[in-house]
């Protein structure tokens, strides 16, 4: 290890100026093993910089490289693993940990012992070591002597100085003259030693010499000591002279001092005094307007305004210590008291009476408002009370009391006056929409809502599946009624509803946004968090509605934190606890004459939720009309689902025929109507949750109709009302419908085909039956061209068959088939042409297939049919051009 340690310190370490203290040999714990040095190392040069290097074997070679270097100072703590069992594992935390196995536990002590000493003396104690032993912790260097910490070697780098250039050149010249100094040594330091005694002999001489100068130089220096003697003397009487000079200084300093404590007492006394003059003096002319001021002038309102703000100021002023103890203190502040329990009284009675009088002004303007669809405006009533905004700020910042007495009296007295107003303004509202829709039946002769030709709740209640005579006749005895239809009426008092719904509407928002802001400006209630008047919650109400006089601890803790927004909209509920049921009452009223009021009153509450919500989501109003939405759409709801109940309970006729059942053509009207209301509505996605569950019922109720039908067959019900269905869908282009829309044309496709060839089998019914005898026939494996020669198949039979079907034969049975399609399908489709233009087609299909058959199952029998495809053509064009 000595050599390798030599090696490394003259190898790596000489170069860099640094000396190598100790070394350790070392593999990374837990891994291959791959040797390698860790050295303790220090630079000659100062500041002295102490590392810890990791040295490493090249693989290329045999030489040593450095690979990395810690500072110590990075060092933060080294753990060797037991402090009493012997064990070569130790750990050095620098910017993370590396754990290292010695090769022995000798090495690895050593070197940690180095790493101490080191540590003791250039970074005073700063590592932190971790079960080491004690006893190698113990240093060995005696107090008081300057040994190194690694060992002899520091000290002689301590004590080591560098000859300068002088001494370099001395030597050299030395060495020149005696040249033998390099081959000879020992001749050449006994020559150095003979020069160095006779120098010394020398020293001697001279010193012996100047004995004469030495004795005359103490004798200087007894003189010297003579002369001081008489300065201390002196020095000594003049201390003696300003001593007394010292004392009278010292007596005129004291004197000063008094004479400035006295000055500095006087200023802070007049700074005392100043301060209370300035803040706590209240002057007469702002007493008299808190004791007598004119609380009804604007003069007089704002001279009590000034007063109320300066006694708040003086009653606030941050007293310093002790000025509570002066009598002038105690005082002004019984006649501040005094002051604010006068003038609080004061403005809470001249308030009180403002609200009564207001009030009664207020009652008498209502009569003139009963006829016509509006509320009363309370914009005076605002206007005046607000001038008195600032003093209630100010009644809410010294009597809590009277300011919640006062928002008790305001509330209780708002609340009839409003509870008054709105329900004669709702029954005005009642009247003028229940009497639209007496007025309209009493004209048209309309007892009953059954009459009328929409999908109204009431006028499905008798729904019945008539023929189309009777349908068409009962709508022309309700369309000669007069000017209008019934339709038509419905659109009218639909119309005049939603007038008056959105009227409501529009006078109840302004209504409540108007006072909610003057709550917020009169009780300041929107700057900061603070303690609600205790009249907002119902809960908290006597048996006999009025409300207690102070609020439970509990619950003015639990106003306490809650925000003003929220006691803003508990005073709304209770100022306006009325309208949310009038809404409802009206609402069920209009619900109740014509359950398609529920589409008006849904889109019409949507917009007005969502106005008051983009204003404030937590206001009153928002809050109360997003109830009162719930209700609306529960009702709109229940609209739709009457609609389908009757659609199930529909029952049909057995006598005449199907035609495009009332509920087919009442969800059409449904989706002209709802497409009107809710065009560049908010709530559209409700309204597609309807069409779909609507148009859901209504395929399945067609399907169990033509199912129930005996006099019309299934598929010409099925297509004549699936072919509306689609026309309907097609026209409106509602987007959330177009798979049924889809869907609807693919039945109604699919049941013309169906029902076409069902027809068609009729007229050529044995002509039918022999072809598919042949088609059996090759199906069994009976070659076509040999199909001629089986007894039932041959062609006299053919020739038998075709017979029969000549072409006046097949001009009568296609005749007879039209009046057939004719009975079946209703006029108000116009599916006739398209029904018999599809027969041409299927039956031209079929007359080339049985040409075909003929063709390759008789080849060369020149058998053909009695008419051609021309003739068909003009057969089938006649007929159409006849009826």
């Amino acid at each position: 290890m000595t050599a390798i340690k030599h090696a490394l310190q003259r190898d790596i370490f000489t170069p860099n100026d640094e000396r190598l203290l100790s070394i350790v040999n070392v593999c990374k714990a837990g891994k291959k093993k791959k040797n390698c040095f860790l050295c303790a190392t220090v630079t000659t040069e100062r500041p002295v910089q102490v590392k810890v290097v990791k040295v490493k074997k090249s693989d290329k070679g045999d030489f040593y490289k450095r690979q990395v270097a810690w500072e110590l100072r990075d060092l933060a703590e080294v753990d060797a693993k037991d402090a009493s069992k012997e064990n070569p594992e130790f750990d050095l935390h620098f910017e993370k940990v590396y754990r290292w196995v010695a090769s022995s536990t000798a090495e690895k002590n050593s070197f940690i012992s180095c790493i101490w000493k080191l540590n003791q003396r250039y970074l005073r104690k700063k590592v932190e070591f971790v079960n080491v032993s004690s006893q190698l912790l113990e240093e060995s260097v005696p107090s008081g002597e300057s040994q190194s910490v690694a060992g002899g070697d520091e000290d002689a780098l301590d004590d080591y100085q560098e000859l300068n250039a002088r001494e370099e050149q001395d030597i050299e010249s030395m060495m020149e003259v005696c040249e033998y100094a390099i081959s000879n040594a020992e001749a050449f330091a006994e020559k150095l030693s003979r020069e160095l005694q006779v120098l010394d002999g020398a020293n001697i001489q001279s010193i012996m010499a100047s004995e004469k100068q030495v004795n005359i130089l103490m004798q200087l220096l007894d003189e010297a000591l003579g002369e001081v003697d008489t300065i201390e003397g002196k020095l000594s009487s003049y201390e003696e002279m300003l001593q007394s000079v010292k004392e009278q200084m010292d007596q005129i300093s004291q004197s000063n001092r008094l004479i400035q404590i006295s000055n500095t007492n006087n200023g802070k006394l007049l700074d005392e005094i100043q301060f209370l003059v300035n803040y706590m003096d209240l002057s007469k002319g702002h007493i008299r307007a808190l004791q007598d001021g004119d609380l009804t002038s604007p003069k007089g309102i704002e001279a009590c305004i000034n007063a109320s703000e300066a006694l708040l100021q003086c009653m606030n002023v941050a007293l310093r210590p002790g000025h509570d103890k002066l009598m002038a203190v105690k005082q002004q502040q019984h006649l501040f008291s005094e002051l604010r329990d006068t003038f609080a009284r004061r403005l809470t009675n001249h308030l009180n009476n403002v609200f009564v009088h207001q009030g009664h002004d207020q009652s008498s303007t209502l009569s003139q408002h009963t006829a016509e669809l509006t509320l009363p405006k309370h914009s005076p009533l605002h206007r005046d009370l607000l001038r008195y905004a600032k003093l209630m700020e100010w009644l809410k910042n010294t009597h809590r009391e009277k300011y919640e007495g006062l928002s008790r009296t305001y509330v209780d007295y708002m609340t009839r006056l409003y509870e008054r107003e709105i329900k004669d303004f709702f029954e005005v509202a009642k009247i003028k929409m229940a009497g639209t829709t007496k007025e309209a039946k009493g004209k048209f002769g309309l007892h009953g809502s059954s009459g009328k030709l929409t999908g109204s709740t009431s006028s499905l209640n008798k729904l019945t599946v008539q023929g189309s005579n009777s349908r068409r006749s009962q709508s022309s005895s309700l369309l000669d009624m007069g000017n209008m239809s019934a339709s038509d009426l419905d659109v009218a008092d639909r119309t005049k509803f939603d007038k008056i719904f959105e009227q409501v509407l529009s006078e109840l928002e302004p209504l409540c946004l108007a006072e909610q802001d003057f709550i917020s400006k009169f009780f300041k209630l929107q700057q900061h968090p603070t303690v609600t008047p205790p009249l907002a919650q119902p809960e908290m109400e006597d048996t006999d509605g009025a409300l207690p006089s102070r609020m439970p601890p509990q619950a003015e803790h639990r106003h306490s934190m809650s925000s003003e927004k929220d006691m803003v909209r508990l005073m709304m509920n209770k100022i306006f606890q009325s309208i949310e049921m009038e809404l409802n009452s009206l609402i069920a009223l209009g619900d109740k004459i014509d359950s398609f009021h529920s589409l008006y009153m849904l889109v019409k509450m949507s917009h007005h939720v969502w106005t008051a919500e983009n204003v404030d989501p937590a206001s009153y109003l928002s809050t109360t009309l997003g109830n009162v939405l719930v209700t609306v759409k529960r009702n709109f709801d229940k609209c739709i689902s009457g609609q389908i109940r009757q659609m199930e309970e529909v029952k049909i006729s057995k006598k005449s025929k199907v035609g495009i059942l009332l509920f087919v053509t009442g969800f059409e009207e449904f989706a002209e109507l709802a497409e009107t209301i809710f065009r560049n509505a908010e709530r559209r996605g409700d309204l597609d949750k309807a069409y779909v569950k609507l148009i859901r019922a209504v395929f399945m109720n067609v399907e169990k109709v033509a199912n129930e039908s005996q006099k019309t067959p299934r598929d010409v019900v099925m297509m004549e009302n699936f072919h509306h269905i689609f026309s309907t869908l097609s026209r409106l282009k509602i987007s959330c419908l177009e798979a049924e829309r889809r869907e609807a044309k693919h039945k109604y496709t699919d049941h013309l085909q169906s029902y076409v060839i069902n027809s068609l089998g009729q007229p050529l019914e044995k002509l039918n039956h022999f072809f598919e005898g042949v088609e059996a026939r090759v199906a069994q494996g009976v070659r076509e061209e040999e199909v001629s020669y089986q007894l039932a198949f041959n062609k006299q039979e053919l020739r038998k068959v075709i017979k029969e079907y000549p072409g006046k034969e097949v001009k009568k049975g296609l005749d007879n088939l039209y009046k057939k399609v004719d009975k079946h399908l209703c006029e108000e489709e116009s599916l006739l042409q398209v029904v018999w233009h599809s027969m041409q087609d299927e039956f031209i299909r079929q007359y080339k297939h049985f040409e075909g058959l003929i063709g390759r199952c008789y080849p060369g029998s020149g058998i053909t049919m009695e008419f051609t495809i021309q003739d068909m053509l003009e057969y089938f064009s006649s007929i159409a051009q006849s009826h």
